[in-house]
């Protein structure tokens, strides 16, 4: 596939970058709403906006291989307009930033959780069991019948 050429870029429009501005308003609101939800401790596999999350990073890669792609030009003439577009991507790239810490720690905390309860799991079975480590019977084992007469 041929990549267009400089001339043949064509430079984005107001409304195309007014779009960007509101996907990415959109994206940091769902990331922030995730990074509150992990910050009480949730794990990370019941975030409420992961679908959300997915749905708008999707569009948004859409449009950034747009650019790559090189049919449009982010130049944006509106010097305003640029700035708030740098502005919001740098917003965008805070917050992602910040998720990608948090998701880290909802995934160790959901390791420890899972870790703490094979943990428990193994010392009832050992605990339970007349036998060691080392397959020896290591104490007596008793039963208790429930037909017992008197």
């Amino acid at each position: 596939m041929k990549q267009g050429t400089q001339a043949d870029r064509r430079p984005a429009s107001e409304d195309d970058v007014r779009t960007l501005l509101a996907l990415i308003d959109e994206l940091i609101a769902v990331i922030s709403e995730e990074n509150a939800e992990l910050a009480k401790g949730l794990p990370a596999s019941r975030s409420k906006q992961l679908d959300d999350k997915s749905r708008l990073a999707g569009v948004f890669e859409q449009r950034v291989a747009e650019c790559a792609r090189q049919t449009a030009s982010l130049d944006v003439r509106d010097r305003v307009l640029r700035e708030q577009l740098m502005e919001h991507i740098i917003r965008l790239r805070s917050a992602m930033d910040e998720n990608l810490v948090r998701l880290r720690a909802a995934i160790d905390a959901s390791h420890r959780r899972i870790e703490a309860i094979m943990q428990a799991i193994r010392d009832q079975i050992a605990s339970a069991s007349p036998y060691g480590a080392g397959g020896r019977l290591a104490a007596r084992a008793t039963s208790c019948g429930t037909n017992v007469r008197a």
